[in-house]
């Protein structure tokens, strides 16, 4: 575990540094021991490339649920191919999947809440501790201004349940600021953001939104909002 006054000085080191400082400093003080944890969104694909730019021999990893956007599949080979690079995929366990499904249905995760996050545990949870094996910091695009359950979070924090530094380098841009990086940088993203889908996860769980609505409204739209969460951030 790191001491909190560690974590706190960190936080307080980088406060006002560009992204890509703090990217650079993080790099080369845990390089082999840090990862970027991908879901392919507007954030991730920013620090994609800001990782890139400062070493690319840096693990980027995603998780493919089984369940999908055609779009964000397309979006993992466009991303390959840009930066040469390889990004690793974990999948779910099939055995886990089969067992979900058959006590809940095809598409369980829309009864509750609970059958919701037995889904997200194990299409994402579970690989993604796989995904963790060997880090010791994992990089994270969480913004403050996304949702309601992401304005408490802070630059560099202490992820007890998984036991690892949480980077979130992002964590003050603005919507506007990281859409002007992808375009000043030609960033590739999903195509769906161009038609209504601010956030982008599993494709039964993600829908457009209206203009002026908040960008994950889309996400788990039949929950309340202080719900809307994988797990992953909590």
């Amino acid at each position: 575990m790191i001491p909190k006054e560690q974590i706190d000085a960190l936080n307080m080191q980088f406060q006002y540094s560009p992204a890509e400082e703090i990217l650079s400093w993080f790099l080369k003080h845990y390089q082999g021991q840090i990862g970027l944890a991908s879901s392919l969104g507007l954030e991730d694909q920013v620090l994609t490339d800001m990782i890139c730019k400062i070493d690319d021999t840096t693990r980027i990893f995603t998780l493919d649920t089984g369940r999908l956007f055609p779009e964000t599949y397309r979006l993992i080979e466009r991303t390959n191919k840009r930066y040469n690079i390889n990004i690793e995929v974990f999948f779910s366990k099939p055995e886990s999947i089969q067992e979900y499904v058959r006590i809940n249905g095809i598409n369980g995760f829309y009864y509750s809440i609970e059958q919701r996050k037995q889904c997200c545990q194990v299409r994402k949870l579970e690989p993604l501790q796989r995904a963790f094996k060997g880090l010791q910091v994992w990089i994270c695009g969480l913004r403050h201004d996304q949702s309601v359950t992401r304005q408490h979070l802070n630059l560099v924090e202490w992820d007890a349940k998984n036991g690892l530094i949480k980077l979130n380098p992002l964590i003050n841009f603005t919507e506007a600021d990281v859409w002007k990086y992808i375009r000043e940088n030609k960033v590739p993203y999903n195509n769906l953001h161009d038609k209504g889908f601010p956030s982008i996860g599993c494709q039964p769980c993600t829908r457009p939104v209206q203009t002026g609505d908040d960008i994950r409204a889309g996400r788990w739209w039949w929950e309340n909002p202080e719900h809307k969460e994988r797990g992953l951030h909590r």
